[in-house]
C-alpha cells in the first residue's frame, strides 16, 4: 500500500463550481498549473518560514496532466509511476525532487522506506516520490538508468543531478543537503 494515493476526482466533482481551493485544479476553475502552482507555492514558503512547527504541517501542489489532475504533498512521500512522474517533476519547478526507486521484494528498500518517508517530513522545500520499479513502471526506470535498487535520483530543474544507489542514508542526506545549498 502507498503513504499516498495519487486519485483521480470523480467526473460529478469535477464539474461543481462549488469547490473549496483544497480540492482538485481540473474542479476549482484554474486553467494553468503554473497559476495553481505559484497559489500554493506562497503556502509552501510560509509553512518553511514556520520553523519548528514544520512536522506538523504540510502544503500542497497540484498538477494537471492531460490524462488526470494529480496531487502531491509536501512533507510526506508521494507514489509516482511512468505516467505521472514527469508532470510532477515539472511542476516542482526549481525545487530538489528526491526519487525513491524500490521493488516490492528489496529488503534494503523496505528498511529505507520509513526514513525516506521521516526525510520527507524534515524537508519541506523538497518533494519526495517514490517509483514501483516493476512491469508497468520499467519505461520509466530504463529511462532513467537504474541499474540497482534501491537507487535515488535527486532531480532539479527537470534534470538528475545526484544519484545515491544503494540503502546509504548517509549519502542520500548529504546528497539532497548538496542539491538544495545549490
Amino acid at each position: 500500500m502507498s503513504l499516498l494515493q495519487l486519485p483521480q476526482a470523480p467526473p460529478a466533482i469535477r464539474s461543481s463550481p462549488s469547490l473549496s481551493a483544497a480540492q482538485p485544479i481540473a474542479a476549482s476553475g484554474i486553467s494553468s498549473w503554473k497559476s495553481c502552482f505559484s497559489l500554493e507555492s506562497s503556502l509552501l514558503k510560509s509553512i518553511s518560514a514556520a520553523g519548528n512547527n514544520r512536522k506538523k504541517h504540510s502544503a500542497v501542489l497540484r498538477v494537471r496532466s492531460s490524462l488526470e489532475t494529480t496531487t502531491v504533498t509536501v512533507g510526506q512521500v508521494t507514489e509516482v509511476t511512468k505516467d505521472t512522474f514527469w508532470p510532477i517533476v515539472k511542476a516542482a519547478g526549481d525545487k530538489a525532487v528526491v526519487l525513491d526507486m524500490y521493488t516490492q521484494w528489496c529488503g534494503p528498500c523496505k528498511v529505507m522506506a520509513p526514513k525516506f518517508q521521516e526525510l520527507s517530513q524534515n524537508y519541506l522545500d523538497v518533494v519526495f516520490l517514490k517509483l514501483d520499479c516493476n512491469q508497468e513502471n520499467r519505461p520509466l526506470a530504463k529511462e532513467l538508468g537504474i541499474r540497482v535498487v534501491p537507487t535515488f535520483k535527486i532531480l532539479k530543474d527537470n534534470k538528475v543531478v545526484k544519484e545515491v544507489t544503494g540503502a546509504k542514508f548517509d549519502d542520500l542526506v548529504l546528497a539532497i543537503e548538496t542539491v538544495r545549498s545549490s
